[in-house]
């Protein structure tokens, strides 16, 4: 399966358990793996030379210890030994246990039944599943649920446990918070008409439980090569302090978004500044992000950043506009900001052209594939790397905010954006 990090998250059915003894037929699903991970490597890796790295010697020195595995662990450490020797992110093997947590709905989307949803958007806020935003009409919003709330339960699923086992898992993982709110958040979806039971913790510290109807989410459904069909949307609107917001949730609709950012532009020519938000913004089509920068330079020749594949470079070169907005730009993202996300984001501070917002973004730019290994486990791998205009791989480290805003559960509560209001105060104090 090709895509970007928007779809990073896969469920692969379970394997043997980490201390069983191995059956021989679990050895040579093993070794079969082995040989998949070392062949797709040498064929796709964007570099044919491995930086260097002498992959033959890599596969005879490890090989004898696969054959030599007694347990599925042992046999997943030495694949990620293999990939390691890469010392590069986006390469890594995943049990299926641990995807069992981090996206248990993944079958029904691959199906195309599982998209639908009770309207709620959420983040994990110092270890807690707190409810962000609501679509406007939604179940969730009829049903009266509130920005701050806190998710307990899901279903038969307690929620604050499951949020630990992934952090213990990933914890210096720059994908962290992308997973924990993927992991949650796959659990609210399902057929469109069923019903999802939640436990929340409202705003008094009370708990609720609410049967949640799930309905098909707003926005455009858009496809992408073989990912399932996904919802596409985009909305404009000026902010009452004469400032020019743009929010997006996913590239995958060329049409819809060249209209949303058109309408703004017009509409928002004399305002004091622009607020392009990225938050939960996983990315998409990669060509997208030159259109959107260019409604905010005519000065030609600009790039956001270059990518490498094996046999081609693309360079992301910005499309400036005869007429774009000239004044302050802020844009908002955050640890769920990902792929074509971070291109913009960074691309745009690297040409001096935006102040960041928010926090650190998710650090995965690369294009990257996940697929199941004959043993069962999950084998993610990229296909290219990127470096911004500023001379640095995204990868890894991410966009970095110019001010470093994290949101909390009291100021949701109390109906703050914490980000945006920052956004907005620096705008007004730009000389117009």
């Amino acid at each position: 399966m090709s895509h970007r990090t928007c779809a990073l998250v896969l469920a692969i059915a379970g394997a043997t358990a980490a201390g069983q003894t191995l059956t021989p037929a679990e050895r040579s699903a093993n070794i079969q793996a082995f040989e998949k991970v070392w062949t797709t490597v040498g064929d796709k890796h964007w570099d044919p030379k491995l930086g260097g790295l002498d992959w033959q010697a890599v596969h005879d020195e490890l090989r004898p210890k696969m054959e030599a595995a007694k347990t599925a662990g042992e046999a997943r450490e030495i694949l990620n030994d293999m990939v390691g020797r890469l010392k590069q992110t986006h390469f890594g093997i995943f049990p299926g246990s641990v995807y069992h947590d981090l996206d248990a709905s993944s079958g029904e989307l691959e199906k195309g039944a599982g998209d639908a949803t009770p309207g709620i958007d959420l983040r994990i806020l110092e270890g807690h599943a707190i409810v962000t935003d609501i679509d406007g009409g939604s179940p969730a919003a009829a049903k009266g649920v509130k920005r701050g709330w806190e998710i307990l339960r899901i279903g038969d699923t307690e929620i604050p446990p499951m949020v630990a086992r992934i952090k213990e898992q990933f914890t210096d993982s720059t994908l962290l918070d992308l997973r924990l709110s993927r992991s949650v958040l796959s659990r609210l979806q399902g057929s469109a008409g069923s019903t999802v039971s939640v436990e929340f913790l409202d705003g008094a510290d009370r708990k609720i439980s609410i049967g949640l109807d799930r309905a098909r989410p707003r926005g455009k459904i858009a496809r992408l090569g073989n990912l399932p069909p996904m919802p596409a949307w985009s909305e404009w609107r000026r902010l009452p302090q004469d400032v020019g917001y743009v929010r997006f949730n996913i590239f995958l609709d060329p049409d819809g978004l060249a209209k949303t950012m058109e309408e703004a532009i017009k509409g928002c020519r004399d305002c004091r500044g622009f607020v392009l938000d990225l938050r939960g913004n996983p990315g998409g089509i990669g060509g997208l992000a030159m259109g959107v920068a260019g409604w905010f330079t005519d000065q030609s020749g600009l790039r956001l950043g270059t990518e490498y594949l094996r046999g081609l470079t693309i360079k992301f070169v910005i499309f400036p506009r005869a007429e774009p907005f000239r004044g302050p730009l802020a844009v908002l993202m955050d640890g769920c900001s990902a792929s074509t996300s971070e291109i913009l984001a960074g691309g745009l501070k690297d040409i001096h052209r935006a102040r960041l917002f928010g926090t650190r973004t998710a650090a995965a730019a690369l294009p990257s594939v996940i697929e199941r290994l004959p043993n069962g486990d999950g084998f993610q791998y990229a296909i290219a790397n990127y470096i911004s205009q500023g001379g640095k791989p995204l990868e890894g480290i991410g966009a970095i905010p110019d001010e470093e805003i994290r949101a909390t559960r009291r100021q949701l509560l109390e109906g703050k954006d914490s980000a945006l209001d920052a956004a907005v105060e620096w705008i007004q104090k730009q000389k117009l």
